[in-house]
């Protein structure tokens, strides 16, 4: 159960900070991170991390995938949760 926790946290934090470095590269105007990794974060189970970043951030918010992709995502991660869990 810590394990399955620890994961969810992880993951979910490395989503939150690559949003952010990519707001710096975006701002830098330097290479930037493939919008694939984000998808795959947060299909591993990162979609609250990643989404969190983006509104903090305000990184990708106007991309209609993620404003509308990442929502169900979330929900679809938090039924694996639960599943997880119980």
């Amino acid at each position: 159960m810590n394990a399955i926790i620890s994961y969810i946290l992880g993951v979910n934090i490395i989503g939150l900070f690559m949003m952010r470095i990519d707001k710096q590269k975006a701002i830098r105007q330097q290479f930037r991170i493939p919008e694939r990794t984000f998808w795959i974060i947060a299909l591993l189970g990162g979609a609250i991390g990643t989404y969190l970043g983006m509104k903090v951030f305000r990184h990708k918010t106007k991309h209609p995938s993620f404003v509308i992709g990442l929502p169900i995502v979330i929900i679809l991660n938090l039924i694996f949760f639960y599943y997880l869990m119980s």
